[in-house]
């Protein structure tokens, strides 16, 4: 993928730096990668308290192999108890809306499922079960892994060379040429729009995500925020 052939040595750098901290893993924590054309956020939120965490991951189809993605993305909530997956909700973005909802008992087995879409409901087959239960594990122990390594995600407004971060700092991310030839670009292509942009930030380095008209920091993974 365009502008991510460092993820490699981003994160294992980053594992190498938390390797030598002692200090315990924050209760909550957003980062992200990119996957199959997809650019995925991630937001990650531990209870100690009841031994669960959440998981929330945004994903944006990228178009033509560049950063400007698809907003008609999917939003997926996991819920692992002791690390066991609970329940799963899927939410299709766009012009046909979709809907998913999956429940685990004790055993792993299936105790409610439902997929909702425009003008109808329809099952979900054994085989896209086994997947959507291998997709949450992967992204609890990938989230694992860039927290561990401190890959951490951070979005905002575009203000000059600078970026107004969604906690209100204001600062200039060190893009590589690459990254500011692109966001140039989308100024150039698109000169009237206000643009954000997402990117990660780790002891190797720091990694444009994403440069989007959409305003990343209205919308908030978990409601008690």
């Amino acid at each position: 993928m365009l502008l991510w052939r460092r993820l490699g040595s981003v994160v294992i750098a980053g594992l190498i730096t938390a390797c030598s901290s002692h200090s315990p893993p924050p209760t909550t924590f957003a980062t992200g990668y990119v996957g199959d054309r997809a650019v995925v956020r991630v937001w990650r939120k531990d209870d100690s308290q009841q031994h669960s965490t959440q998981l929330v991951t945004l994903s944006n189809a990228l178009q033509d192999d560049n950063l400007w993605p698809n907003l008609h993305g999917v939003e997926t909530r996991y819920l692992f108890v002791q690390d066991d997956l609970r329940e799963i909700k899927r939410s299709y973005r766009g012009a046909h809306p979709e809907s998913l909802h999956l429940r685990f008992a004790d055993d792993g087995t299936v105790s409610f499922m439902q997929r909702q879409l425009d003008d109808r409901r329809e099952s979900v087959s054994d085989d896209e079960i086994a997947l959507f239960q291998f997709d949450a594990k992967r992204v609890l122990e990938l989230s694992e892994v860039l927290r561990t390594g401190s890959v951490k995600l951070r979005q905002g407004l575009l203000q000059g060379n600078r970026v107004l971060t969604c906690d209100g700092q204001n600062v200039s991310p060190d893009f590589d040429l690459l990254s500011l030839r692109w966001i140039a670009e989308q100024r150039q292509h698109r000169p009237d729009v206000t643009l954000r942009v997402a990117w990660l930030d780790a002891p190797a380095g720091t990694q444009l995500l994403l440069v989007a008209e959409e305003d990343l920091c209205q919308w908030k993974p978990f409601a008690s925020e």
